[in-house]
This record gives C-alpha cells, structure tokens and sequence, in this order.
C-alpha cells in the first residue's frame, strides 16, 4: 500500500509517521525535485509550516533536518494554514512547500503535505518517485553546501493581507463568531475579519497542541450554531485544523455546509460573469440539491472522486475557476492554488455584504436533500469495491429509493473508515438504508474475527 493517501502521508503520529520517515520522506522530494530539474541554476530552498500539533514541533525538526541535510534552505513559518504554506510558496519562489498536518483528524495523527513550486499539491507521479527513493543511499552535502534554516515571524500577516485584498466586500457593521477548531485557524481567520471590518467574537481559538479538533471546529459545529444564536452573530465561520475547510452557520444557527456555500459562489461569480464555462467542479458526494440548483440555473457541473486534489485536477484540465467539496473544502482558482478555507469565508461573507441578503437566504438558493453519512471503522477498506454482496446491497437500497435518492459506499483516503452515504426524500428512510449497509460493512469486512 502507497504511504501517500488523497492528502500527503498521514498516520498516527510516532507510530505510522515517524521522526525516521519525516526525515527520509523530506530528504527523497529533495532529491527527486533536484533530478527534475527543479532547483537548477540555484541554491534551492523551502517553506515549512505546520499546525498546532504537539507532534508537529518533532516533525518539523525532523523535515527541516532532512532537507538542510540535502542542501535544501529552509524558511520556517510556524503555525500557519495549510493554503497560507501553499500561498507562500508560491510568492516566496519557494522551490518546495511542507506542511505538518492531519487536517481534520484527530490530535494523535499528523501527516506530511508537499508542494511544488507555485503552491501545487505534487502529482501522483511524484509521490510514487518520492517514495520508492526513500532510504536510497547518496552523496551528503558538506561546508557550506549544507542547507541554512530561519525563521520567519512576518508570513502570518503576509498571508493575511493577501486574502483580505481578494474580498468582494467589506464586512462593516457585520458580527462574526469564529471557530477555530484550536488549529491553525486561531492566528489568521479573526485577524482577517476585523481587517474588514466585522465584529469578531473568537471561540476554540487557544491550540495548546493537545486540544485540536477536540469537538470544536468544522467537524462539531454544534457550539457554533448555539454561539452565533446566543450573541447575536450574522454568521458564524468553522474551520478544522489547518484551515483549509470552511463551513458556515446563518444568524438562525443553520448549518450552511459546503454544497451551499459553493452553491452561493457559483452563483455570484455567474452573475459578474467570472465563472469560467459556467461550470463548477464537484465530487460524487455532492448533495443532490446542489446538483439540482446549478441545473436549475444553467451552471454545468463536473463530479470528481473524493479528494480536494481531484477537484483541483479536473478544474485545470477543464480551465475553471470553482470548485470544492461538500465538507467545506472550497477552491477559488483565480485566488489560491489550493482549498483556502479563511479565501472561502471572506467571499461568502464579502456576498452577503455585497447583495444585502443574510446568509440564510442566500443558502437558501440551494434545498438540500436529506442525507446520512456513516463512517465504519475496524474493517478492510481494499475489499469494499470487490465484495459482491456489498455490491448487490448497494444495488438492491438504490432501487428501493427508485431514482429519488442514491447510495455511495467507498473507502475514506484519509481515515481508516469506509463511508457509508445514503441520501433519500426522509432522514428516517436514509437513516436506516445507512444503517442496514454500515451493519452489512462490518459483517463482511470486519478485521476482528467473530
């Protein structure tokens, strides 16, 4: 199996992912970029960020270490966003990109992401020719061959004020509640928004490099809801630990998840006349709505598999300029290289701004179809798409909602689960469709023997 997933390597820190690895990982991409060509005719040098982790401060030392080994220099930027490390490397002329981060999982994982000059998630290609060098014997740097380390304490306001200068408008006389998830969200969202003028009341904002995700964030917007009710907000903004996800909450304490918000964006760059080919990408989990609304307003869509890379993909391939997922992954192409959560918020909010509606009419544009998702842990994800009866289940639950509704089973790239997700014209008849296969799931592919 490929160390890399859909997002970097990831694994439970100390266990899966190693200081050993981080190092021999940092020292491969060193050389594998050197032998494309990538650092020719000059001294190379990368940015290297992480979030609050407790082991991203060893997985940092050991990544540094590995490419100053290498001959590689090294600016170090703390704790930042994943897009701001993406966004530096690009505006920096970084030759290489490195964030420590698990994203949304759970503080005990960490994970490795790299990008290549410009701020781009390296391709398929490359972690493959990444890994199979690791551990390869080689010629060390010596003198002053040797890479330089340093550190970088203005690269949190350089990202911030790039961002805020992409705002439709300014978000004066707004009031904001913030969830940074204890992530790295914490030093730059509330930053940007009072730049803009919003009231800003800041909530899980105090990382403390254990606390992380730690039902807060993105994926427990449940204190947000009750916290933008409670003080009053115009909206509420969640991130998850590296911030580059986004979700939203409306004054009434809606959830607006990332179909809406990509619904609301592709309608307002529709109406500029900015969106490219009149055409969002997607993924296969998209809400059926958000396929309904850009029917029902002319906007074709293109689904991908799961995995803001794949999005990323086919929005180069087709030339467009929006896309994201249904999890608040949002890519805005014309600003950043890659999903920008902190990007996502100010254009949301620079839209209700903007148009004068509140967020929830304009999430409104969008009827969301019930859906449930189910996660199963503790089975064999390499034989979901081979198991027949698995199959036969799936087939036997979609002519059960007889074309008003769909069941998608797959394995999670980066948690070791398989999602389980039915949408259906109830909650109750999806519940219990999502139920019956994520009971079947652990039957057939239980790891524990019964």
């Amino acid at each position: 199996m490929s160390l890399f997933g859909t997002d970097g390597v990831r694994g439970l820190a100390n266990v899966d992912l190693t200081a050993e690895l981080a190092l021999d990982l940092s020292v491969a991409a060193a050389h594998v970029l050197s032998e494309r060509g990538i650092f020719a005719g000059h001294r190379p040098f990368a940015i290297v960020g992480r979030d609050p982790r407790a082991s991203g401060e060893f997985l940092e030392a050991a990544v540094v270490a590995g490419l100053a080994s290498a001959g590689v220099d090294v600016v170090r930027v703390g704790v930042l966003p994943t897009p701001a490390v993406a966004y530096l490397t690009a505006s920096r002329g970084a030759d290489l990109g490195v964030m420590l981060s698990a994203s949304h999982n759970p503080m005990p994982d960490n994970g490795i992401k790299f990008f290549s000059r410009g701020g781009h998630k390296l391709h398929d290609d490359l972690e493959a020719q990444i890994e199979a060098r690791i551990g390869e014997p080689w010629d060390r740097p010596t003198g002053e061959a040797v890479g330089r380390i340093r550190p970088d304490e203005l690269a949190i306001d350089e990202y911030v004020s790039a961002v805020v200068s992409t705002a439709p408008a300014r978000l004066d006389g707004m009031k904001v509640v913030v969830d940074g998830a204890h992530g790295a969200a914490s030093v730059t969202s509330g930053l940007a928004f009072e730049r803009l003028g919003a009231e800003v009341v800041l909530m899980h904002c105090q990382p403390d490099g254990l606390n992380i995700n730690d039902a807060c964030g993105s994926t427990h917007p449940d204190a947000l809801q009750q916290a933008v009710v409670s003080v009053g907000a115009d909206a509420g903004i969640a991130h998850d630990g590296d911030a580059d996800r986004c979700l939203a909450v409306d004054a009434d304490g809606n959830l607006v998840d990332g179909d809406q918000i990509l619904t609301v964006l592709a309608l307002a760059l529709r109406r500029r006349g900015t969106l490219r080919h009149d055409t969002v990408v997607s993924t296969v989990m998209a809400n059926e709505g958000f396929r309904s609304a850009m029917r029902e307003h002319q906007i074709t869509y293109v689904d991908t598999a799961v995995g803001d890379r794949y999005v990323l993909e086919a929005m180069a391939a087709g030339g467009y300029n929006l896309g994201g997922e249904q999890s608040g992954h949002v890519v805005l192409l014309d600003h950043a290289t890659t999903g920008d959560g902190l990007l996502t918020a100010v254009h949301l909010l620079g839209e209700v701004a903007a148009s004068g509606q509140p967020l929830r009419d304009l999430a409104a544009q969008m009827t969301r179809l019930p859906q449930v998702l189910v996660n199963v842990g503790g089975v064999d994800r390499s034989k979901v798409v081979t198991d027949a009866v698995l199959s036969a289940a799936v087939a036997e639950a979609s002519a059960e909602l007889a074309g008003r509704g769909r069941v998608l089973l797959r394995p999670s790239g980066t948690e070791p689960v398989v999602r389980v997700m039915v949408e259906a014209p109830s909650e109750g008849q999806a519940s219990q469709i999502a139920g019956r296969i994520a009971s079947l799931v652990t039957d057939r592919l239980s790891l524990i023997r019964r």
